[in-house]
This record gives structure tokens, C-alpha cells and sequence, in this order.
């Protein structure tokens, strides 16, 4: 089955861990996936996953730091494909896990510009065309560290905080309309950031990220009329 079949789809953080596993699977369903990152070798590396399956992809290489960048990336795919029906913003940033009063300014601003302001721009200049597709769907990802503090994890919690925020708000204005606008939370995934959170933590333990993967995309297939938060509920 292809539900996702002549639609477009962006994907952020798709270099690997849970954006690759994500665009791969967009791509099973039928979607030309448009993936996003800072590293072209890992994109390559997607994009011949994906290729293996039989898909298609756009590899666009950028910063999410760069707000310029992002801004451009509407126009780009208006003028690409004329469309975009699926947003999956999953990049993010940990930073250094160090009590409050001591985060240096520096790390602070960094994680401020991918985890809030990244999504404030991507909303931006994705919001008209997913206004305008049949059945646009945005999800994305956050985490329980924004709904549950812990000593160490201000400035990444604190910024997801806000992301839910921004999100939710943005949710709560379409909800009128055809798009359908969800936050993801995984659960605890074996990825790179979370190998650098918990470095003694055994990743055979934790959930992969094609395990997750599934639950994510199905927040983007044209029957899914939820607004909110959806947590990844593994057997």
C-alpha cells in the first residue's frame, strides 16, 4: 500500500537515528522525501536506503542554526514541487547537561536555536503550503524532559518546553482547517544523543529507532485527525 504515493515530505535530522528511520519509512508509503541535515555523508547514506527500497529523495544539506536557511526552504519546494503535504521536524539539540547556573551562554544559545527557534521558522515557512495540501501533516519530535524536569537537563528541557508550546499553539490555529498538527514523543530510543545523555547505558536495551519509526509516520498518513501529543507506546 502507498497512502503517501505523489506527495512530498520533509524531514529534519534525517542523517540517521529516528529522522533516517522516519524518511525511509515516508518512502515506503509512497512519499518523494526531502531530507534535511548538516552532514551530506550521512544524507548518502538515507538516501541509499531509501533507494534500496525502491524510493525517492531530495537531499538537502543545511544548519538549522542558519535561520536564513530554513526560511528559503518553503519558497524551495514551492518552487520545486509546487507542494509540500508532511513536515517531520525531529532534529535536535542536546547541549552540555550541567546545572542551571552554570550553562555557559554559548551552549545556551545553541540549543535555544535548534530546539525553539528552528521550529518557529520551519512553522513559518512551511505553514502555507501545508495549509494548502489536501492532508497536511506536521509532527514533531520532543521528549518527556519537557513536561518532567531533571537536575542537568535545564537548557534541553527548557527549550522542548518551549517547542511543545510554540507547537500546540500553532495546532490550536489550523484546527479549523485541513492541516493536522502533532508532537512525537519517542520514549527513550537509542540514538547518538542519547548515547552522549547516557554514556554507561547499554543501547541493547533501549528501543531502536526503526522501532519507533512506525508510530511517527503514522501521525502523517491523511486518516490521522489528531492535535497534540502522541507517545510512543511500544509491546
Amino acid at each position: 500500500m502507498t497512502p503517501l504515493a505523489d506527495t512530498i515530505a520533509l524531514v529534519t535530522g534525517a542523517s540517521r537515528g529516528i529522522g533516517a528511520a522516519t524518511a525511509v519509512a515516508l518512502a515506503r508509503l509512497g512519499a518523494h522525501v526531502v531530507i534535511t541535515a548538516r552532514t551530506q555523508g550521512g544524507l548518502e547514506e538515507t538516501d541509499d536506503a531509501i533507494r534500496t527500497i525502491g524510493g525517492s529523495a531530495t537531499l538537502l544539506p543545511l544548519d538549522l542554526a542558519e535561520g536564513g536557511q530554513i526560511d528559503a526552504i518553503g519558497p524551495s519546494l514551492y518552487q520545486r514541487f509546487g507542494r509540500l503535504d508532511v513536515l517531520v521536524h525531529n532534529a535536535g539539540a542536546l547541549g552540555r547537561l550541567t546545572p542551571v547556573a552554570h550553562i555557559m551562554p554559548n551552549d545556551w544559545a545553541d540549543v535555544l536555536t535548534v530546539n525553539l527557534s528552528a521550529a518557529w521558522h520551519l512553522i513559518r515557512t512551511c505553514d502555507p503550503l501545508l495549509r494548502d495540501a489536501a492532508a497536511g501533516r506536521a509532527v514533531f519530535v520532543t521528549d518527556a524532559r519537557a513536561r518532567a524536569p531533571r537536575s542537568y537537563w535545564g537548557a534541553y528541557g527548557a527549550t522542548k518546553a518551549g517547542m511543545e508550546h510554540l507547537v500546540l499553539t500553532w495546532a490550536e490555529e489550523v484546527r479549523t482547517t485541513r492541516l493536522r498538527v502533532n508532537l512525537f514523543d519517542p520514549g527513550v530510543v537509542a540514538t547518538r544523543m542519547r548515547a552522549h545523555a547516557m554514556p554507561g547505558e547499554d543501547p541493547a536495551t533501549l528501543a531502536r529507532p526503526d522501532d519507533v519509526a512506525p508510530a511517527l509516520v503514522a501521525l502523517c498518513l491523511p486518516s490521522e485527525q489528531r492535535h497534540g501529543v502522541a507517545v510512543c507506546a511500544l509491546p
